[in-house]
């Protein structure tokens, strides 16, 4: 989360009528507890200051005792908090029962991105559309340490838990594009765990699915895997690492260092990302390049692989492959 997001504003923007009733539940909630201890703080400090040591004061017991105001004392706020208890239980219960035509978005966490599947086969990488006036159910699942998607528009968290498939659904009510996070530390890169989700018009949520939606496959997808699972850390031209520069590798000559010669084609790329030790390595350089082999998704994989076939610098606007040239050895 950076200093520039929303959900480090007072308070978030709403999208649902559930998120701006969950809002009264907290203000309502907020205003009894100072109704019920901000007298109780004054008083307290008058009488500390009016009978404090070496202050003339009558301090003889009164003997006026009531019954009635003692167990009025206890009894109303214990009815006012049973109240809210009664509000926010039906908040919750609403919250665990999604109506039987909500539609099906399957989200995957995992170190350090988000991924959503849409009913339509349709995938998106730490990004998310969805039409308003529709309900939606997330089904979430982590594929490796726990996390917790955290929808601030639509007051709504969910843990992602490894090996188990948790669920929140939510209905919007207004269009708009608006943050999303993981709430659950999650190791290095937790706070970059993060992504938008956008509410949209039905229509122009179709007109996504139909054309959006598929460029989804192309180099912008790639980018995004390439930036979750955080290449550019060691090899980016402006890393402080010494790792190969990835820009306009496809398709060329690698000499490894055993002294033979490999093109840089998508089998070299595959083995390359999912077993980088041994015969792969390229000369000149020191093996530090973990294996990704059962860590990165076989669709994962391939948009990667699609991405560093592309123009790097065109898909990502630069930053990519800032400063690196053909010339750079790989």
């Amino acid at each position: 989360m950076t200093p520039h997001h929303s959900a480090l504003e007072l308070w978030p923007a709403a999208v649902s009528a559930k998120a701006v009733e969950t809002d009264y539940l907290i203000l309502a909630f907020t205003v009894l507890t100072l109704a019920l201890t901000v007298p109780v703080f004054l008083a307290i400090t008058w009488f500390a200051l009016r009978y404090r040591d070496g202050q003339e004061a009558d301090r003889e017991p009164s003997g006026i005792r009531s019954n009635l105001v003692e167990i009025s004392w206890m009894l109303i706020p214990f009815a006012l908090t049973l109240i809210f208890f009664a509000w926010g239980a039906r908040l919750f219960v609403h919250s665990k029962n999604p109506p039987p035509d909500a539609m099906v978005v399957e989200a995957i966490g995992r170190q350090w991105m988000w991924k959503f599947q849409h009913p339509t086969g349709q995938s998106e990488i730490n990004d998310l559309h969805v039409p308003i006036n529709q309900p939606v159910k997330l089904r979430i699942i982590s594929q490796d340490v726990i996390h917790a998607l955290y929808l601030p528009a639509v007051r709504m968290q969910v843990a992602a838990i490894p090996g188990r498939t948790t669920e929140l659904w939510f209905k919007a009510e207004r269009a708009g594009t608006y943050h999303l996070y993981c709430s659950e530390y999650c190791g290095t890169d937790h706070s970059l765990m993060e992504g938008n989700v956008t509410f949209m018009e039905p229509g122009d949520y179709q007109e996504w699915l139909t054309h959006g939606g598929a460029q989804q496959s192309g180099p912008a997808a790639g980018l995004a895997v390439y930036n979750a699972y955080g290449c550019g850390t060691c090899h980016n031209a402006d890393s402080p690492v010494r790792a190969p520069r990835l820009a306009g590798l496809y398709g060329r000559a690698v000499r490894l260092a055993d002294g033979t010669t490999r093109v840089a084609d998508d089998t070299y790329l595959r083995e390359k990302i999912l077993n980088p030790n041994g015969n792969r390595l390229a000369e000149g350089y020191k093996q530090i390049m973990p294996s990704y082999a059962g860590k990165i998704p076989d669709d994962d994989l391939t948009r990667l692989i699609n991405y560093l076939k592309s123009d790097m610098r065109a898909a990502a606007g630069g930053p990519a492959a800032r400063g690196a040239t053909p010339g750079d050895r790989p």
